[in-house]
C-alpha cells in the first residue's frame, strides 16, 4: 500500500503541466507625462485598452507596441500620466513544475534585462514629453506562475498536499525544499472561489492555479504599479529630509522676506507645499482606484496582495515622512512671516521718524 502511495506521488511529480509565466515590470521615468502630445506625435503606434469594470478611470493610461522588437514575449506595455511605465511579459510552458522551479530564478534575471532595454526603447520615442525624465530612478518587478487546470487534479487538497512544497519554494526562488515552518507560513493564506482553483500569494511572486484567471492579472499589475510609486516617493523624502538635515535646501533669497513682493516669488516653503499635495493627491487615487463593492472574493484576494507588497506600511511610512515636511514647511513659512512683519515694523518706524524730521523742520 505505501509502495503504490509512493509511485503515485512520483508519477504525480512528474505530470506535464502548461501554462503561463507572467512578470510584470514597472518603472519610474520622470514626474509626469504629457499623453496627449504622445498621441499626436506617433512617435510610438498605439493598441486598444481594455480597462478593468473594477478600476476607476483617475489614471487612464496609454496601451502602446513594442518598436521593432516582436520577439521579447512582452504582451502589454503602459504608459501612466503620473511618470510610470508598466510591461506585462507571458511566458509559455509546458513541463513539470519541478522544471519550472529550477529555471524560474534565471528567467525571472533574464526578463529584468530584457524589461530594461524594452523600457529604454520606449523611453527614447517619449522623453521630449517627460517633466524632468530620469531613466531610471526607481523599478518594481513581481512574477505569476499560472497552471492550468487538470482533470487529474480537480481535487485542489490534493493538489495542494502534493505540490505544497513545491509550490513554496518557487514563489521564493528557491530550488531546494523550504522547512516546513515556511511552507506552511505561505501556504497559510492559499485562496480559490471554486472548489478546483488554488492562489498563493507571496512577497515576490504568486501561484495561480484557476481557469478564469485572466480576471486578476490587472491586480498584480496595478499592485506592482502602486509598489512602484510609494518606492518612488519614499526616496524622494528621503532625499528631500536628507537634504534638510543637511541644510542643503536652497536658501530663502532676500527679496523673498519683503512684503508682498516676497509672495510673488517661490521659494522652499512654495516647493515644499507642490510636493506634499503632489505625492498626497497621486498615493490617494492609487490607493483608491479600485472599485471592490459586491465583491468579496476580489477584496480578500487584493487586501491579501497588499498586505503581502508591505503597501499600507509603505503608505504610513510616506505619510509620516509627509508630516515631517509639513512641520518643515510651517517652520519655513514662520521664520519668512516673523522676518517680514520686522521688515514692516521696520518701515513703519523710519515713516514715522521722517514725519517728525518733517515736522521738526517746517
Amino acid at each position: 500500500m505505501q509502495e503504490a502511495k509512493l509511485i503515485q506521488e512520483q508519477k504525480d511529480m512528474d505530470y506535464v503541466f502548461s501554462g503561463n509565466i507572467y512578470i510584470f515590470q514597472a518603472f519610474d521615468v520622470g514626474d509626469d507625462i504629457n499623453l496627449e502630445a504622445i498621441k499626436s506625435s506617433n512617435v510610438l503606434e498605439q493598441e486598444s485598452l481594455i480597462l478593468s469594470k473594477y478600476f476607476k478611470n483617475y489614471h487612464i493610461p496609454l496601451a502602446v507596441k513594442l518598436p521593432a522588437q516582436p520577439d521579447s514575449h512582452c504582451v502589454s506595455i503602459r504608459i501612466h500620466n503620473f511618470g510610470a511605465i508598466s510591461l506585462t511579459y507571458k511566458i509559455p510552458f509546458k513541463s513539470t513544475l519541478t522544471q519550472v522551479r529550477t529555471n524560474l530564478d534565471a528567467l525571472d534575471n533574464r526578463f529584468q534585462e530584457q524589461s530594461i532595454k524594452d523600457v529604454s526603447a520606449i523611453f527614447k520615442k517619449i522623453k521630449p514629453f517627460i517633466k524632468k525624465s530620469n531613466f531610471f530612478s526607481t523599478q518594481s518587478s513581481y512574477l505569476v506562475i499560472q497552471v492550468d487546470t487538470e482533470d487529474a487534479f480537480s481535487d485542489v487538497v490534493h493538489f495542494k498536499q502534493q505540490y505544497g512544497s513545491m509550490i513554496a519554494s518557487m514563489l521564493r526562488f528557491e530550488t531546494e525544499s523550504l522547512s516546513e515552518i515556511q511552507r506552511d507560513e505561505i501556504l497559510e493564506f492559499a485562496m480559490g472561489y471554486y472548489r478546483g482553483d488554488l492562489i498563493v500569494i507571496d512577497t515576490a511572486a504568486s501561484f495561480v492555479y484557476d481557469s478564469e484567471y485572466t480576471e486578476i492579472l490587472d491586480f498584480f499589475e496595478f499592485a506592482n504599479i502602486q509598489h512602484l510609486e510609494l518606492q518612488y516617493f519614499d526616496r524622494v523624502l528621503d532625499q528631500l529630509l536628507n537634504a534638510m538635515y543637511e541644510e542643503k535646501v536652497r536658501k530663502l533669497s532676500p527679496k523673498a522676506y519683503l512684503p508682498f513682493i516676497g509672495t510673488l516669488s517661490r521659494s522652499p516653503v512654495d516647493e515644499l507645499g507642490k510636493l506634499r499635495v503632489d505625492i498626497s493627491v497621486i498615493t490617494e487615487r492609487l490607493e483608491s482606484s479600485i472599485k471592490l463593492v459586491a465583491e468579496p472574493y476580489f477584496s480578500e484576494l487584493y487586501a491579501l496582495l497588499q498586505d503581502k507588497l508591505d503597501l499600507k506600511k509603505w503608505q504610513e511610512g510616506i505619510e509620516k515622512k509627509l508630516s515631517i515636511v509639513q512641520d518643515i514647511r510651517t517652520v519655513f513659512q514662520h521664520k519668512v512671516d516673523a522676518a517680514r512683519e520686522d521688515i514692516l515694523s521696520v518701515l513703519i518706524a523710519i515713516l514715522i521718524m521722517i514725519e517728525l524730521v518733517v515736522a521738526i523742520l517746517k
